[in-house]
């Protein structure tokens, strides 16, 4: 289905660049656009907080979607547990081991759904939640804040927590999303957005041939199951090393202990300065054939990246390509997977005398040819 033909007949004009639309498909979802003066364009619905496109322009100045995502508004609604295209996720990114954890000095049970452990939470997360949204103007950007009332024991974790996600897109190609919180009791939490990237574009095939860095000597140590070991885990003489830039796909069929019997990448790095106050350069990614560029900037100690192995060929976007795995690319700046378990990794836990905030950018650009 073509975007001109989800178009629905109700639209709500906030200011000249944030708008609202309800579609046919879906009319209790609401889709939101951010755009700047350049035509960049981030559409984006209440419902999980899902970015359904990023519009950047190329080295022609050529506006394409670099995100995937499905066809209609219906299928986010429908299907986005599945393969999280562009979901907020919480209350706890990547996976914890057993689906429990101790805080408090007594034992919180999540609900499994990855095996034996809870993977992003377990069911029922951010991702599949509807969220109040306010756009707003500021000095340079326009942006939208998102608020949720996540009640006590929520996907089994405790504490009534409040959180505010904040959306900016600004003049200059920079897409910002800050997350805040506070609870009412101890809990652990982990944020990010789940959005895979193609930076040539929809229909352009895998990612394979884009380029990547990132500036991270070690990966923490997982299973094959994604349960971290605890050790982090030197990337050199590894696939998992992007020290230096290089293709996304020259390494991903390497094999060895380090990567899954399927190849690609679904692990996760961290950045040598852990935690910071504001956000760093941390990863970079380009298009050769586009020109276009992607930086990574964050508060955030690690990023776990996805290649999309398990999506199963079986859904469209929304010109109609089939969405195949390896078409995109997951980014998710955030804490370490099962953190609860591990004291040396940074800790995500969250009391009531704390305030959880957490930064990261997407700064789009062109590279010339």
């Amino acid at each position: 289905m073509t975007r001109p033909a989800m178009a629905a007949a109700i639209a709500l004009l906030w200011s000249p660049a944030v708008s609202a639309q309800i579609r046919a498909d879906a009319p209790e979802i609401r889709e939101y656009t951010l755009r700047n003066a350049h035509g960049m364009t981030v559409r984006f619905l209440d419902r999980g907080g899902v970015i359904t496109a990023i519009e950047t322009p190329d080295r022609q100045g050529r506006l394409a979607n670099v995100v995937l995502g499905y066809g209609s508004t219906a299928e986010y609604r429908d299907k986005n547990g599945k393969n999280g295209f562009g979901a907020l996720i919480g209350r706890y990114a990547g996976r914890i081991r057993g689906a429990r954890f101790m805080v408090g000095g007594r034992e919180v049970r999540l609900k499994a759904n990855d095996g034996d452990n809870a993977l992003h939470g377990g069911p029922g997360g951010f991702d599949v939640q509807r969220w109040a949204v306010a756009p707003f103007r500021g000095k340079g950007f326009d942006g939208a804040r998102l608020t949720r009332d996540s009640p006590d024991g929520s996907q089994g974790f405790p504490g009534r927590l409040r959180v505010t996600v904040t959306y900016r897109l600004f003049t200059d190609d920079r897409f910002q999303i800050d997350y805040d919180a506070t609870t009412t009791r101890a809990t652990h939490v982990n944020f990010t957005n789940h959005s895979y990237f193609n930076l040539a574009g929809p229909g352009s095939g895998t990612v394979a041939n884009q380029r990547m860095r990132i500036a991270a000597n070690r990966w923490v140590e997982a299973d094959q199951a994604g349960i971290p070991t605890g050790r982090l885990a030197s990337v050199a003489g590894t696939p998992l090393d992007f020290r230096e830039a290089h293709a996304i796909g020259e390494r991903w069929y390497a094999g060895g202990p380090v990567m899954s019997a399927r190849g690609g990448y679904n692990h996760g790095w961290a950045f040598e300065h852990g935690v910071t106050r504001s956000p760093r350069p941390v990863l970079w990614l380009s298009d050769p054939a586009s020109g276009r560029t992607l930086t990574v900037e964050t508060t955030e100690p690690g990023v776990v990246i996805y290649t999309g192995d398990y999506i199963d060929g079986k859904d469209v976007d929304a010109a109609g390509n089939v969405i195949h795995p390896r078409d995109g690319i997951a980014l998710e700046t955030q804490h370490f997977a099962d953190s609860p378990h591990h004291a040396s990794f940074p800790s995500t836990l969250l009391t009531p005398d704390k305030r959880l905030q957490s930064t990261t950018i997407w700064r789009f650009g062109v590279a010339a040819k």
